[in-house]
């Protein structure tokens, strides 16, 4: 057997996640603490008790679900997790590579916040809101959506944005033009298509301010070598060179999340099962479309760390 630890993207928050963490274990509320140290703020009261809208800000979102990933992680470490011995690859969707970086001792719970806070702020100062789109075609190959949003495009931009599962791919761009590309979907066959409730057109050529920042960014901060190979978004593969990473990190900013194919990749690496550490089963979800012989298992209340530590301790 052999096992990845994968995490979670925007939209996986939710009002109230990691509180039972920090209720029972000291290990989870010393990272909700650094991750509050670190942003200047008390994010860790918006994550329990809301509003919703506030925790839902792209800028409050991406640190708030990594941070919930890293508590996760210190409390099974606590219980004896070595990632390294234990798991093979680690990967995350969008922002979720930041927490698997952090969860694989690549940076810092407190530079991943930061880093978090200045990805989300950007991407959302990218474009003017209304401006942009993103949107859901359901039943279409990747291929055949990447010529839709091409075709829709025109003078304007729009991209295939999420390759998520088989028969499940995100557009973004113009939102004129992503519209364009729901009423093409739908004349190639797709079943739906659906504007997605998101505040910015993510992973499309319209967040190339939002890649210069992180590029500058990523540039003043620390990485390390992870303990275990990143599977990248961009990539569909492996990588653990430092600056290859930072490079990786900045293209992921405008460019295609290959999450199908990075699934599809661990799976025929030899991993069998698919922990999703930290809030939410969305990842799980697709890990049972995209390849069915991989396992997906979520890892978010104390009782899931348990079943984990058992997990591992029977592999």
């Amino acid at each position: 057997m052999s096992f990845a630890f994968t995490f979670p993207g925007q939209g996986s928050q939710t009002v109230g996640m990691g509180h039972d963490l920090a209720e029972r274990f000291a290990e989870a509320r010393e990272v909700f603490a650094e991750v509050d140290d670190a942003l200047g703020q008390k994010l860790s009261e918006v994550m329990w008790n809301g509003p919703s809208d506030e925790l839902t800000l792209t800028a409050n979102a991406q640190p708030a679900l990594m941070a919930v990933s890293l508590a996760t992680m210190r409390v099974a470490e606590a219980r004896g997790l070595d990632l390294k011995a234990s798991v093979a690859y680690v990967a995350g969707h969008s922002l979720g590579e930041y927490s698997a970086l952090a969860a694989a001792g690549s940076l810092s719970v407190g530079d991943a916040a930061r880093l978090l806070r200045i990805r989300g702020t950007a991407m959302q100062q990218a474009v003017p809101v209304g401006e942009g789109a993103m949107a859901a075609l359901l039943g279409l190959d990747f291929e055949t959506a990447a010529e839709v949003a091409a075709e829709a495009a025109g003078d304007q931009v729009c991209q295939a944005a999420n390759d998520n599962a088989p028969g499940q791919v995100v557009v973004s761009g113009h939102k004129a033009a992503v519209e364009r590309a729901i009423e093409i979907a739908k004349g190639r066959g797709a079943k739906r298509g659906l504007l997605l409730p998101v505040s910015a057109p993510f992973h499309c050529g319209l967040m190339q301010p939002a890649a210069e920042a992180m590029s500058a960014a990523l540039a003043d901060v620390e990485l390390k070598a992870p303990a275990v190979p990143l599977v990248a978004n961009v990539l569909a593969g492996p990588v653990s060179d430092p600056d290859e990473i930072r490079r990786r990190l900045v293209e992921q900013v405008t460019g295609t999340v290959r999450w199908r194919e990075s699934i599809l990749w661990m799976a025929e690496a030899g991993v069998t099962t698919a922990f999703e550490i930290g809030t939410g089963k969305v990842l799980t979800g697709m890990v049972k479309r995209i390849a069915p012989g991989v396992s997906g298992v979520a890892v978010s209340s104390p009782d899931d760390i348990d079943a984990l530590m058992e997990k591992l301790a029977s592999a």
